[in-house]
């Protein structure tokens, strides 16, 4: 940190040194102000050849606003703000004040002896927690990812192969030999990217690195949406993180939590003695599950505040995309409420008018100042047109989590081989819907968490059939049109469920079914990536066709992909059960050799090895309504993978 002034080094509060004009008070007032970051917080500058900081927070109820922090022994007689006319805004400059320095605002609000510390809303570091003050501090980074970002549009086009592998970074690995210790961001980017790469994931997610209080929250209740996370290193620490994970060809996408906010006293609850970015209205401010408080979208203040923070990331920290959390909370204002807990909007209904408007300027603003990122929106209701263009009606978003898929597919797998043909439906209804959105199939960190156990840990059966039915969810998950996103241990079958204060078992890839595992998310991402039919048309009915989704006796589907010519289709035929299926026919459109690329049951996987001798001559027979079939012996709880050669 660099050296703090000592108190009698600092002069008084200077107002001749402003860094707002009216303008940014009109656009801030108005609710489109999308960069306030560059003129609140705190700011080092020079003026007349005197440097120290200058600090600006928007406070429309305090009496007086103060700085207090280390270089004035956190006395709020010291240095005042101004009020800057009738913005809510309050700014000066306090010569002296360098990078390093804690600092907090100290409100005295006019309601009736109400004070209180607050930390910076736009600050752009902050102490480790448990402390909270804000630190001044700059955003100066020489980046090195030009060419990744050069070639980002075509890395999160609705054509490309998206395999996203989303990550807690407090706890993916951690040093043992050093009180088990999470790894900083510098430390964390080179392991993070050599592992991504190894396993052929394009993109990796990351739970909120925003900052936020409680560790146990896994940063879904930020109060720094300014600020990474101080508990694994600065802002130029992260910044080298993304920018490592770019140099070596990888995405990064940030969650983002614009839905709900904590009630930590030294946060934006009550921030000037009033319900200031919060619904004054329980009935509308306070989240009943979280026992959070809800953003006021109809405040213009906040839609800026908001607006800010979502560019701040994609503007400063080179983020590929922003994954919004909690959407449906958003949307609905009787959301996990009961009758008589919540307020109707202007028309009598249930939609929250102004959150929908708001995520609409999100988006529009998001794709046309960053058209080359993507925008994610967690949502799991059937609320129409999620990821349709704001001109049709739609939220505008680039792509939505299909929770649906989700939820039914592990149902689905949940059940015991033997009754799974009752429950075929839960495999095939996804297809009746599959091209309404755009959509990401999240095998996520909430599958794994609250009592839920480890992905494995849903498979019935003995420990062989566990492992050959999550192989197989793989692989079914990889067939079906979508973007994949599978959350970190689930590719090796972590048997534990996830916890956010201890390392992944690594351990366990000591274990041969363990590593199989991990070989086979390798080669379905590989495979993933090479074949056009698997990917190019991910959101469009054109890639997609059934062979046989009907015979649930067998509990056996298959199905064609196809690329955007519809050549070199590749067929999937998965059989769910842990009985082989020899012999078995499969209507394909050509004749000809079609070669076995990947087959779930290999012994390099952790299978039996059963399979079709790298390929089958496909017979002139009709099936399935197509001039040729072949006979395939389908391995037991098995998937393969066949191209005509």
């Amino acid at each position: 940190m660099t050296p703090k002034p000592t108190t009698q080094e600092l002069s008084p509060v200077r107002y001749d040194v402003s860094l707002l004009t009216s303008e940014d008070f009109y656009l801030f007032n108005e609710g489109s102000h999308y960069r306030i970051y560059e003129k609140m917080g705190a700011h080092v500058v020079e003026s007349k050849g005197t440097k120290g900081t200058v600090f600006g927070v928007w406070a429309p109820n305090a009496r007086r606003v103060s700085i207090i922090g280390d270089f004035n022994g956190w006395n709020p007689q010291s240095h005042q703000l101004q009020p800057r006319g009738s913005s809510g805004i309050w700014e000066g400059f306090i010569p002296g004040v360098a990078k390093g320095t804690l600092y907090k605002f100290h409100i005295d609000s006019t309601q009736l002896g109400y004070q209180i510390e607050k930390t910076d809303p736009v600050g752009l570091f902050a102490e480790k927690p448990p402390r909270t003050a804000s630190v001044v501090w700059d955003l100066d980074y020489s980046w090195n990812d030009a060419a990744f970002l050069k070639k980002r549009a075509d890395t999160n086009s609705l054509h490309a192969p998206m395999s996203i592998y989303e990550v807690h970074l407090g706890s993916w690995m951690r040093v043992p030999e050093e009180g088990n210790r999470s790894l900083t961001y510098r430390e964390i980017a080179p392991r993070l990217a050599d592992y991504v790469n190894k396993l052929g994931f394009t993109h990796v997610e990351l739970l909120p690195i925003m900052e936020h209080p409680f560790y146990g929250s896994w940063g879904y209740q930020t109060t720094g949406y300014f600020s990474p996370t101080s508990r694994y290193g600065t802002p130029q620490d992260f910044m080298y993180f993304v920018d490592y994970l770019h140099q070596h060809g990888i995405a990064v996408i940030l969650d983002w939590v614009p839905s709900h906010f904590p009630s930590d006293g030294h946060g934006l609850a009550f921030f000037d003695g009033t319900h200031l970015f919060e619904h004054s209205d329980s009935r509308q401010g306070f989240h009943p599950d979280w026992k959070t408080f809800i953003f006021n979208y109809g405040r213009s203040e906040v839609r800026s505040f908001l607006m800010s923070s979502a560019m701040f990331w994609l503007d400063k920290y080179h983020a590929d995309g922003l994954r919004v959390d909690a959407v449906a909370s958003m949307l609905y204002l009787d959301y996990s409420r009961k009758e008589g807990e919540w307020i109707p909007n202007k028309f009598g209904g249930r939609e929250n008018l102004e959150a929908i408007d708001f995520l609409r300027r999100f988006n529009l603003e998001a794709y046309k100042e960053h058209p080359d990122t993507q925008t994610f929106a967690e949502e799991s209701t059937s609320y129409p047109m999620v990821s349709k263009p704001t001109y049709l009606g739609g939220l505008g978003f680039g792509m939505k989590w299909d929770m649906g898929w989700m939820h039914d597919t592990l149902e689905y797998f949940s059940q015991d081989p033997i009754h799974r043909q009752y429950h075929h439906n839960k495999l095939t209804f996804r297809m009746l819907y599959s091209f309404q959105e755009n959509f990401v199939l999240p095998l996520s960190h909430d599958e794994v968490v609250h009592g839920k156990g480890s992905l494995i840990g849903k498979m019935p059966g003995d420990e062989w059939q566990k492992f050959a039915n999550l192989r197989l969810l793989f692989a079914y998950m990889f067939a079906q049109p979508g973007k994949k996103l599978l959350f970190m241990g689930c590719e090796f079958g972590q048997v534990s469920e996830w916890a956010h204060d201890r390392s992944l078992d690594w351990d366990v890839l000591q274990y041969p079914v363990h590593r199989g595992l991990m070989n086979w998310v390798e080669q379905l991402n590989r495979l993933y990536r090479s074949e056009p039919a698997l990917h190019w048309f991910d959101s469009d009915p054109a890639g997609f066709e059934w062979v046989d989704c009907n015979d649930a006796p067998m509990s056996v589907v298959s199905l064609l992909r196809k690329g955007k010519d519809g050549e070199n289709p590749v067929l999937v035929a998965c059989n769910f059960t842990p009985v082989p299926r020899l012999g078995y026919m499969v209507g394909v459109p050509e004749g000809g050799y079609w070669k076995e690329i990947l087959n779930s049951d290999g012994r390099e996987y952790g299978g039996s090895g059963m399979g079709n001798m790298g390929g089958t001559e496909a017979l002139a027979e009709e099936t399935h309504g197509r001039p040729y079939s072949l006979r395939l012996t389908l391995p037991p709880l098995g998937a393969l993978f066949l191209r005509k050669a």
